[in-house]
């Protein structure tokens, strides 16, 4: 058999040319290391980030609303020029629609509510009774509404809880409202209620006239309270002044409170968990009598349904309008009842289009049901 003519192995032919190229491959590696390190560190490669997974909450244990309502009540919020929070909250369901219910949004006359919640609680502890009859003389008389003022006049009027109860919540009277809120212990009274139902997103101010002269950069005086003499004071009034004490105002507000709190706080009102079974139907039924707005919530109703509620009205710069509330338990003709709460706290719509807006809460509601 022939034998092949013997081939030395590939790296002892071509040795040489192997030896030249690691030589050339050390060299730029070399002389590329040194280009980055004169023009600095290498920057970190911006990848795409992996999607984020999505995140599962707990259960809360409250059910969801109606899909339908809560879309429209989103759609109502967003659709209004200004600041507003809106709840709707079921009783016996115990579900919520809102639309930006947290925050503090001011009360203006929706805390004369809680005023009237701690004189009640006072009256279930045997501390205050109904019949209890208390003076008031022109020194008490206050700002703003007060049908009360025409029975004081320049001397004194002494009026029953009962009777100053019924002014402070039907007609939202300043003056009866104060004289309650002086004799239940003030801002710490009220203030003891609320937390002792841990109704802590719910704050009071330190009465009428110190609310009203600091919302537009003045200091009280008693004169206020006749005739129209704060008008003509407040005009007076550097408009800078008074914008920046509204604005301060509404920023943070003495008597703030969140739409959902106040909604959450109705629920347990009706549900009798705040005050007695008789207490309870006693402060239902002012709220039912209630004067105030009528174009607001009640004007939503359709036959069959009720509204015991309670409004609020802060003051105006111009065109822009602070503290248009309504908040109440809207009972349906099957009994089904829902907290509703739509607080706006400043815009510069007509007061037309913030009546329609509260008129429209509550058709909805009832469209819902």
């Amino acid at each position: 058999m022939a034998v092949p003519p013997f081939k030395p192995p590939f790296y002892r032919q071509h040795g040489a040319i192997i030896v030249v190229a690691f030589v050339i491959v050390a060299v730029m590696t070399y002389l590329v290391a040194r280009t980055f390190n004169r023009a600095g560190p290498i920057p970190e490669v911006q990848r795409p980030a992996p999607p984020i997974p999505e995140i599962v909450k707990a259960p809360t244990g409250e059910p969801k609303p109606p899909k339908a309502l809560a879309k429209k009540i989103s759609d109502l919020g967003s659709a209004f020029a200004g600041r507003v929070g809106i709840v709707v909250r079921s009783l016996e369901d115990g579900w919520s629609a809102t639309y930006r219910s947290e925050g503090l949004y001011p009360q203006q006359s929706v805390s004369k509510l809680w005023v009237a919640a701690t004189v009640l609680d006072q009256v279930d502890e045997g501390r205050l009774s109904l019949s209890d009859m208390v003076t008031l003389t022109a020194k008490d008389l206050t700002i703003f509404h007060q049908p009360i003022r025409k029975r004081i006049g320049s001397g004194r009027y002494t009026a029953s809880v009962a009777e100053l109860l019924s002014f402070a919540v039907t007609q939202s009277d300043n003056t009866a409202n104060d004289v309650l809120f002086r004799k239940v212990g003030g801002q710490k009274g009220v203030g003891r209620f609320l937390s002792r139902h841990d109704l802590a997103e719910i704050a009071i101010g330190t009465g009428e006239k110190d609310l009203q002269v600091k919302a537009a950069g003045m200091i009280w005086d008693d004169r206020y309270s006749y005739g129209r003499t704060f008008w003509h004071a407040r005009e007076a009034v550097p408009v800078s002044v008074r914008a920046k004490a509204i604005g301060d105002y509404v920023t943070n507000p003495p008597d703030g409170a969140t739409p959902s709190a106040v909604a959450l706080a109705l629920s347990r009102l009706a549900r009798g968990e705040l005050l007695s079974k008789s207490s309870t139907a006693y402060l239902l039924d002012l709220m039912s009598k209630s004067k105030t707005g009528p174009d607001r919530l009640k004007a939503g109703l359709s036959p069959g349904w009720s509204l015991a509620h309670k409004t609020g009205t802060g003051q105006v710069l111009g065109t822009y309008a602070t503290a248009y509330n309504d908040v109440g338990i809207l009972t349906s003709p099957s009994g089904k009842r829902y907290a509703l709460a739509v607080m706006i706290a400043s815009t510069e719509q007509p007061v037309p289009i913030r009546q329609a807006l509260m008129a429209e809460v509550t058709r909805s509601v009832i469209a819902a049901e």
